[in-house]
Parts: C-alpha cells; sequence; structure tokens
C-alpha cells in the first residue's frame, strides 16, 4: 500500500505542470477574483522594499498564484518524503529534505536548519548535546 500511495504523490508531482499549464490557458478574469492568499498581506510584504513606491492592482494576484504554485510543489516533493519514511504526517524535516533534494530550492537552502536535514533515527539515536553560542551556518 505504502508503494502504491508512493507511486501516487510521484504521479501527482509528474502531473502538477503540466496540469498548471492547461489552467493557466483556460483562465479568466473571475478566476483572479477569488485568492487563497491575504492579498493585503502579500502587498504589506512587497512593500518593505525601500525601492518599491506603487504596486499595481495585478502584481499582488500574480504574486499570490506563484505562492499557491509554488507551496503546492513543495508541498508535493516533500510529501513523497513522507510517504518514504512511511508516515502519514507531514514534517518540517520533509520540507527540509525537498528543499535540499532539489536544485530549484537552492536559494532556500540558509533558511532551512542544516539538523533539519538529518534523518529521523539518526536524530532519535544520538543524545542531545548542550546549546552552544557557536551557529551552525557561516
Amino acid at each position: 500500500m505504502v508503494q502504491t500511495a508512493a507511486t501516487e504523490a510521484t504521479q501527482a508531482l509528474n502531473s502538477f505542470w503540466p496540469k498548471v499549464a492547461e489552467d493557466v490557458k483556460i483562465l479568466n478574469n473571475n478566476d483572479f477574483k477569488q485568492q487563497e492568499l491575504p492579498l493585503a498581506r502579500i502587498k504589506k510584504i512587497m512593500k518593505l522594499d525601500d525601492d518599491v513606491k506603487m504596486i499595481s492592482a495585478e502584481a499582488p494576484v500574480l504574486f499570490s498564484k506563484a505562492a499557491e504554485l509554488f507551496i503546492t510543489e513543495l508541498t508535493l516533493r516533500a510529501w513523497i518524503h513522507t510517504e518514504d519514511n512511511k508516515r502519514r504526517t507531514l514534517q518540517r524535516n520533509d520540507i527540509a529534505m525537498a528543499i535540499s533534494k532539489y536544485d530549484q530550492f537552492d536559494f532556500l537552502i540558509d533558511i532551512v536548519p542544516r539538523d533539519e536535514l538529518k534523518p529521523q533515527k539518526a536524530r532519535e539515536e544520538t543524545p542531545s548535546r548542550p546549546a552552544s553560542n557557536i551557529p551552525d551556518q557561516v
């Protein structure tokens, strides 16, 4: 059953971008009126850049759609790792593994703590060491 589920997750990932391409071809103006992510929050994040003075109405909508696609693809890739480990709950280390495994997520590698990339069993077997003031990343 796990093998079948992993195959289904891989198939979902493989069909993700072709399905997105088809969906984009049939978009109309009404499709942009309902967003999954809050546009005000996206606009607020955009304004954090001091160089940004004005933002058109379309820009947050496009960022919202791009963020949805990004989150969906990263989740699909993390879910494959979850099922490979015979679990049914997506965890932080699954997302970290997806980020480290695929080149398109290299820009996130500095954000993900290195201890998240360790396999689950290795983390459970090693005794915890005392916290130090030395950062893991330089």
